[in-house]
């Protein structure tokens, strides 16, 4: 059975349109990423699941039953979801046990159940050697874990999470990306997570929906999203491929520079014009012809820069064209110097959208 089911789920704002016919089904345990730019509609989708903002269209559905339509909703404390916001929300006046112990209260359960619950889970979020302090004694990845304690150690049946990282530093954010899905799989809670953070959906989700303008251009599991997008929002999104546009010359070569190149993925309209996606670590370089027959193009190094453990280049070809490549560190060729690139035909993805 589907846990969560989004159909036609569409939110206005006045005259503005914020979520326009979303659809999407969320398996049980299954962890899902709502991924896109600011504004796209993701926080206005995660709050309709949470049942803050009722949609002005489509139903949201849980294990079979109606949480929310145009006609009526069911209260967020009705739903048996938590939610993690981006500023935690954690208590002040309270300590971590007692933080983590208050939606556990609230349910009346025994006081031993409670302590031997929330002795549990901060064991499970290492945070059990500071359970007497105070949030403000915490620093920001540890507020964070209290955050997590207090969403998780009422059971609930799906959980929510709304940007839960944004307000850390790097390093903490890319050590919390790896807690988060330690905690998944650990517990297996439903869970929808906002992001605009590439990376962390990369690490954390079954299953990303790439968000665009309040409709979903994409979803699928993390590789088939950057191996295969569809669209060149989806392309640029994921993994900041090169996008080259060219015409078509037959079901699968456009003319790039004045040359045949062969692509992957969909059949192409002879005539037309398709956009390419090419990721810049896919694409060869070399100071000297390569041994390839197709999909070879020569041009100039305008830009090469170094980043220690690799370098990164921008190709101009004849054309006009230009090619980001990123190679390993080793492979050094002069700003300025003649080249010649190699677009595998496998990663060159026509993008049909």
């Amino acid at each position: 059975m589907t846990k969560l089911v989004l159909r036609g789920v569409e939110r206005r704002f006045g005259s503005t349109l914020a979520v326009a016919g979303l659809d999407l089904d969320i398996r049980p345990g299954e962890f899902v990423s709502l991924l896109g730019p600011s504004g796209c509609g993701k926080t206005t989708t995660l709050r309709m699941i949470a049942g803050f903002i009722d949609p002005t269209a489509g139903t949201i559905e849980m294990d079979g039953k109606v949480l929310s339509s145009p006609a009526g909703s069911l209260p967020p404390e009705r739903r048996d979801m938590s939610m993690i916001f981006q500023s935690y929300a954690i208590w002040p006046n309270m300590t971590v046990e007692q933080n983590v112990a208050f939606g556990l209260e609230l349910r009346r359960i025994s006081a031993d159940e409670v302590r031997r619950r929330v002795r549990e889970m901060l064991e499970v979020v290492h945070m059990g050697h500071l359970a007497g302090r105070y949030p403000a004694e915490l620093s920001g990845g540890q507020q964070q874990r209290v955050a997590l304690a207090r969403a998780i150690v009422i059971k609930p049946s799906v959980l929510l999470l709304d940007e839960p990282l944004s307000n850390l530093d790097a390093n903490l954010r890319e050590e919390m990306r790896f807690e988060v899905r330690r905690l998944h799989d650990a517990y297996r809670y439903t869970t929808v997570y906002v992001t605009h953070d590439q990376s962390e959906a990369m690490t954390t989700a079954d299953l990303i929906a790439v968000m665009n303008a309040g409709r979903i251009e994409q979803a699928g599991p993390p590789e088939e999203i950057y191996a295969r997008p569809r669209s060149e929002f989806v392309a640029r999104f994921i993994g900041s491929s090169n996008i080259v546009k060219g015409k078509n010359l037959d079901a699968h070569h456009i003319s790039v520079a004045g040359k045949a190149v062969r692509c992957s993925g969909a059949s192409l309209a002879r005539g037309g014009e398709t956009a390419v996606s090419i990721r810049q670590h896919d694409i060869r370089l070399s100071a000297t012809p390569p041994p390839e027959t197709e999909n070879v193009l020569s041009g100039l190094i305008v830009r090469q820069v170094f980043l220690g453990g690799a370098r990164d280049y921008m190709v101009e070809l004849g054309d006009g064209t230009q090619l980001r490549v990123v190679r390993p560190a080793g492979e050094s060729i002069a700003q300025g110097a003649n080249v010649w690139v190699y677009l595998p035909p496998e990663h060159c993805r026509a993008l049909t959208g």
